[in-house]
């Protein structure tokens, strides 16, 4: 949806990590004039850091209500967030790092989709982008319009007329355009917390990919970055 466009005012449920991308997305989603309904899945990774970025992020736009919902994939695990494996620090590589947690984004996305429909709200936010992150496949276009096709045969509303808009306004933006529109939106992206491994005294790693990826972007946009940073 297009920056500044003022959708009816209806409820929009918005999927809210606690990251720089989920708190511009559910930015946006207030400026079009949706009633935000923020789900913050935790599923036990391995620091609280975004989790309580997400609570502040949620009060902060006015969300009308925030959802902590537990689900546990360290039981799963196969992923540097949800098992005892060494976080990347050797910069974003071409292959698919161990930082991907198996099919993270279609079981969010579901959840989201469920509550949604349990609200009556036709409209989902999520805030993934396929041009500056680290090559997970839930984040591409396809897999957002594939869930789009899901969400219509998978639901009740569905079944019976009703339609659900999967938005995703970060989709083709890189790191330093999602900076410049936390800039634009106001928001204060010190709240955000990116880094997948936050240091003991409570710094941001500055050597994952998400640091990484973080770093670059504000610099590319010529803004500080108001994260501080061990490395």
């Amino acid at each position: 949806m297009p920056a500044g466009h003022q959708a009816p005012d209806r409820k929009a449920v918005v999927l809210l990590s606690g990251g720089l991308d989920s708190m511009v997305c559910a930015g946006l989603a207030r400026e079009a004039g949706y009633r935000i309904q923020a789900l913050t899945i935790d599923y036990n990774q391995r620091h609280r850091r975004e989790i309580d970025a997400a609570r502040g992020i949620a009060q902060e736009l006015g969300a009308e209500r925030h959802v902590v919902l537990p689900l546990d994939l360290s039981q799963f695990g196969g992923s540097a967030l949800t098992a005892d494996i060494a976080v990347p620090k050797g910069g974003v590589g071409e292959d698919i790092p161990v930082t991907y947690v198996p099919a993270r984004n279609l079981v969010f996305l579901s959840l989201t989709l469920a509550w949604a429909e349990a609200l009556g709200a036709a409209d989902v936010f999520i805030g993934v982008n396929a041009l500056d992150y680290s090559g997970y496949p839930d984040c591409r276009p396809e897999f957002i319009a594939g869930f789009a096709d899901l969400a219509r045969l998978a639901t009740k509303a569905g079944a019976e007329g009703g339609e659900f808009t999967i938005h995703a306004p970060l989709q083709y933006l890189g790191k330093a355009e999602i900076a410049r529109e936390a800039a634009r939106l106001g928001l204060d992206a010190g709240m955000s917390w990116s880094c997948y491994d936050p240091q003991a005294d409570g710094l941001a790693c500055g050597l994952c990919d998400s640091c990484r990826l973080r770093k670059d972007g504000f610099a590319k946009a010529g803004l500080v970055d108001p994260t501080r940073y061990a490395a």
